[in-house]
């Protein structure tokens, strides 16, 4: 219940609107949407959940991740790299919020996690 508190309160201070699981993750397996649900930033805040994750590509560029995000390329911030907790759907995935006409990446972790 606390993660869900603080998904809606991340919801409403970003002014975002983030994704719902509409039964359109039914088919996702068991550990998989456990490992979504376990995920969290460095910071401890959690990530949300799968329907608030996106896989995605990356490139890494002077040494920073970098992801495409609605049609441009955006530097993923040190804060939000999580390299600690594994990563068993094989890509990588980042999560992201709208903020005050900005895309603000709250958390990824890279396809190789360990």
């Amino acid at each position: 219940m606390h993660r869900l508190a603080l998904c809606v309160w991340l919801t409403v201070l970003t002014s975002a609107a983030f994704a719902v699981d509409n039964g359109q993750y039914d088919h996702v397996p068991p550990d998989i949407r456990a490992w979504f649900k376990s995920v969290i930033a460095p910071n401890g805040v959690p990530c949300c959940d799968i329907s608030d994750g996106h896989r995605t590509e990356y490139n890494v560029r002077g040494g920073s991740y970098w992801v495409p995000i609605e049609g441009q390329w955006i530097e993923v911030p040190e804060r939000a790299i999580i390299r600690d907790r594994g990563n068993p759907v094989g890509q990588a995935v980042v999560w992201y919020v709208h903020h005050r006409g900005a895309i603000i990446i709250s958390c990824f972790v890279p396809a190789d996690a360990v």
